[in-house]
């Protein structure tokens, strides 16, 4: 399981304190700024496919005010992925683990389009750059009336680079979080 995010060293006692410099400690400012600037989180969740096993996920989260904001199913005769999106992730995460259900997690490039007819110029931005698009899939809120969509990429540090150039709006975690 990816857990992501740094480590933070707090002494374990005052006699360390003196080792410390000001500028090592991360302020809860900093700390903010740095998950202001933290990609969108998507969970891969692998359940069996059975009857019932998405409405057991969504209700889990939902009931700890944890809110689906993308969802993606895929499936075979026996077993399921489904991907999501959420806006507190962090508690997803405890979730995931207290409930027992096998999960990775890994960065999702999230963009926001003005429109149906602009989604033929980020695949042709895409193609231009020669990035290959894994898989996508819509986020349900639409805030401002613009759609979301949430990408996975070959190579998502080049292609937030390339549609940021072709001027498409890059949304973070803090952006799609309550």
């Amino acid at each position: 399981l990816l857990t992501g995010g740094p480590e933070i060293f707090f002494p374990l006692s005052l006699s360390h304190w003196h080792e410390l410099r000001y500028d090592n400690i991360m302020t809860a400012a900093d700390t903010a700024k740095q998950r202001d600037n933290s990609p969108v989180i998507q969970f891969s969740v692998f359940t069996p496919n059975r009857l019932g096993r998405l409405h057991d996920l969504v209700g889990l989260l939902g009931k700890q005010g944890v809110h689906v904001l993308a969802l993606m199913v895929l499936d075979t005769t026996d077993s399921s992925i489904i991907r999501f999106a959420v806006d507190d992730p962090e508690k997803a995460r405890e979730l995931l683990v207290q409930n027992s259900f096998p999960f990775t997690e890994s960065p999702l490039l999230v963009v926001e389009v003005n429109s149906a007819t602009e989604l033929g110029s980020l695949v042709a931005a895409l193609l231009e750059a020669e990035l290959n698009i894994n898989y996508l899939y819509s986020f349900i809120p639409h805030p401002h009336g613009k759609s979301i969509l949430g990408l996975s990429m070959e190579d998502n540090d080049m292609a937030e680079k390339v549609l940021t150039q072709h001027q498409f709006p890059i949304l973070r975690q803090a952006d799609v979080s309550r």
